[in-house]
């Protein structure tokens, strides 16, 4: 076995904009199995966010507060440089339904390609939240809907004074 000192920390990657119940159940969960858990905010080029990165670190870490070995920390760059900066060496993801797959499996393939001491391990979200994801939510809110069974307190008082404007 490795170093007993060793503290083994996993990284939890995502836009997270916003976070929804699904993200802090899966980040709750992965918590329970490792030390650590990294929450990683990407700052996230491609996609345009409805929240800052700021934002969202702020509202994530308002989320998580309570919750023991859990940090979030914002991150823009290749998510492996990043593990290896942290020293984790598990990334994990949700699988939320089929249509995931294809796309989490391509990426855990290349981040593997490109650091071989790199794992990911995928999680099968809880059953209530198993159609959650962050586009849907933003979706509701912006239409006027109640996302309110979707997300912490917190995100859904942010999220109404976003589509207040």
């Amino acid at each position: 076995m490795g170093n007993a000192n060793m503290t083994r920390r996993a990284i939890y990657p995502g836009t997270f904009d916003p976070i929804t119940n699904g993200h802090i159940n899966l980040a709750k969960r992965g918590a329970e199995i490792f030390d650590e858990l990294v929450i990683a905010v990407a700052e996230s080029s491609e996609k345009s966010t409805l929240f800052t990165l700021q934002e969202r670190i702020d509202m994530i870490n308002e989320v998580v507060d309570q919750l023991d070995g859990i940090k979030v920390v914002g991150f823009s760059g290749l998510l492996i440089d990043f593990a290896d900066q942290l020293g984790a060496r598990v990334v994990i993801r949700g699988l939320r339904a089929v249509s995931d797959f294809e796309y989490e499996f391509q990426l855990a393939w290349m981040n593997r390609q490109l650091n071989r001491s790199i794992e990911t391990l995928f999680f099968a979200p809880s059953e209530e939240n198993a159609f959650v994801s962050a586009s849907l939510v933003k979706e509701i809110a912006g239409l006027g809907g109640d996302t309110s069974q979707f997300v912490h307190p917190v995100v859904f008082e942010a999220l109404k004074n976003k589509f207040k404007s």
